[in-house]
């Protein structure tokens, strides 16, 4: 006997298919089901059930065999309560599921006796938590503006700054900071959100990417259109994402979805693709003065000064030389005056040993807009016969780690652009000395380098050479000029056809002539009587302030 799959009739095995064919109709089995032991049943009863190939039962027909529900004595009465520890205890009700609801949202009020262990105690916790991690941080961290008007150095965002403007109307538009470390990009990105009253999400290149990007951007979507209220995403460094990462923010910043707020080091004009710098204003935020500085040590000093109980060697002339020492940079600064002050509690310790144990690194960066400002003022210096300007910049280069063959190749393009015809000698000599660095390297080699650098400020200028190219080049970019017909007596005869055709006829062969002298034209027709090369040395202007 199996269980038709459709209606979950009864029907013999041998009748199924006829079965379903009759749209289950016919072929139903009510008659008699033989037994094992022999006897039939006349009138199976509901326990009698014929059983049924497992074949053709439904999912879930299968289930409530596998787990056949318990059956209960008459009389008995199912309880799923829990078990009562104590058995004299009375009956309790039955307990219905809690629901947000039922959930008293007052909080409980803790009685004479009674212990809430963790409840009580939560608010003093995180307030404890949240004074050690405040503890904790740098002082320059401590000391970061609340407020605009608290940010010192930049006009950008002071009483008449136009970024300022645009926050009082609540008009922030996306924007790229850019500036060097330490003038306030941070800072200013945090203090825009908190008066604007925007959801502020700060994120950074280096650790942050694409799914966490999209992530954000559906929360502010969400929030958004749930409250109103906008999404600022500060992005520390940028510049570090790259150009597939930097194409996410495209899409929500162009819609508004979100305002992006970008701080950079470097030059966004080279670290950030043009499709995003579009979408947003650049600002450029000014290197922070000495007196900037000097401002805000004072400022650190008396508000941090007494925990550290300074003595009389952390003053006015020591901050001035911390404020010198930073380079503009205000993080640098704070985190000199907290080492200062951490010292200056030693036994014995003088003033000069504060300084001494502050080592200073100079700003360099290899990869940056540094490497290449130093780079091209190293160069200016030795066109303008500089020598003092040309020896500090080298000597910066080298004591900041510069690779020294960057430094002699840029020597040999000297000696050919603006010592050229002037002294020959001048390209041998560079030549050499990137010879020279290349074998010996630093820290020997950087006398050699010294010795080419003033033999190139010294000697005479001539950019007769240089110039010519690029006249030459500059006429290349007319009209049909680049593809002028080489004169076929010029041209190159290796084979007989070519010979045939007339390729070298004609050419004079200058050593057979007296001085070499022929009348010959080596340009094209239509350049005949062109000229490359000019007969100064150097231009024709006149500096004023250079002659008397």
């Amino acid at each position: 006997m199996v269980e038709c799959p459709i209606c979950g009739k009864p029907v013999k095995p041998r009748d199924i298919n006829s079965h379903i064919d009759s749209d289950c109709v016919s072929f139903i089995d009510t008659g008699e089901s033989t037994q094992h032991n022999g006897s039939s049943s006349q009138n199976p009863t509901a326990s009698q059930k014929p059983s049924v190939s497992s074949f053709f039962q439904t999912p879930a027909a299968k289930r409530a065999a596998s787990y056949p529900t318990p059956k209960a004595d008459s009389g008995t009465k199912l309880s799923f309560h829990q078990k009562q520890t104590n058995s004299s205890s009375p009956a309790q009700p039955p307990q219905r599921k809690r629901s947000f609801e039922d959930v008293d949202p007052s909080p409980p009020v803790k009685q004479e006796g009674d212990s809430f262990e963790g409840n009580s105690d939560e608010p003093a916790t995180k307030k404890t938590k949240a004074n050690a991690f405040q503890k904790a941080a740098p002082l320059a961290e401590r000391m970061r503006p609340r407020t605009l008007d608290e940010v010192c150095g930049q006009e950008l965002v002071g009483p008449h700054g136009v970024l300022r403007s645009l926050i009082e109307q609540d008009r922030v538009p996306s924007m790229i900071l850019w500036g060097g470390a330490g003038t306030g990009k941070t800072t200013i990105a945090r203090c825009i959100a908190s008066m604007v009253g925007s959801r502020f999400v700060e994120i950074n290149s280096t650790s942050s990417g694409v799914a966490e990007c999209k992530k954000i951007f559906a929360e502010a979507r969400g929030e958004l259109g749930l409250t109103g209220r906008k999404t600022i995403i500060f992005c520390d460094e940028i510049h570090r994402f790259s150009k597939s990462q930097q194409d996410v923010f495209l899409g929500p910043v162009e819609s508004g979805q979100v305002t992006l707020i970008g701080a950079t080091t470097e030059n966004p004009s080279f670290k950030v693709q043009n499709a995003l710098l579009s979408r947003c204003r650049t600002f450029t935020l000014q290197k922070l003065t000495d007196e900037d500085i000097l401002q805000i040590l004072e400022r650190a000093l008396a508000m941090e000064g007494p925990n550290y109980t300074p003595s009389d060697l952390v003053d006015s002339e020591l901050l001035k030389y911390l404020a010198s020492f930073s380079d503009g940079d205000a993080r640098t600064a704070l985190n000199l005056l907290e080492l200062a002050m951490g010292l200056s509690t030693r036994p014995s310790i003088t003033k000069a040993d504060i300084k001494e144990s502050l080592t200073k690194t100079l700003v360099y960066d290899r990869a940056g807009d540094q490497h290449y400002d130093t780079i091209s003022a190293f160069h200016k210096s030795v066109r303008g016969s500089d020598p003092d300007a040309a020896l500090y910049y080298l000597a910066r280069m080298l004591q900041s780690g510069e690779d020294p063959l960057y430094i002699a190749r840029r020597m040999i393009v000297i000696a050919s652009e603006d010592v050229g015809l002037a002294d020959n000698s001048m390209l041998t000599l560079a030549t050499s000395t990137y010879a020279a660095a290349e074998k010996i390297g630093m820290p020997e080699c950087r006398i050699s380098m010294a010795h080419c650098t003033v033999a190139l400020c010294l000697a005479p200028k001539s950019t007769r050479a240089y110039r010519g190219l690029n006249n030459a080049f500059a006429a290349l970019k007319e009209p049909g000029v680049a593809s002028l017909p080489i004169p076929i007596h010029l041209r190159n005869a290796p084979t007989k056809l070519m010979k045939e055709l007339g390729y070298g006829d004609q050419y004079k062969y200058n050593p057979n002539y007296k001085e070499g002298r022929v009348v010959q034209e080596y340009l094209p027709e239509q350049l005949k009587g062109r000229r490359f090369l000019e007969d100064r040395d150097l231009g024709t202007e006149i500096d004023p302030g250079a002659w008397p």
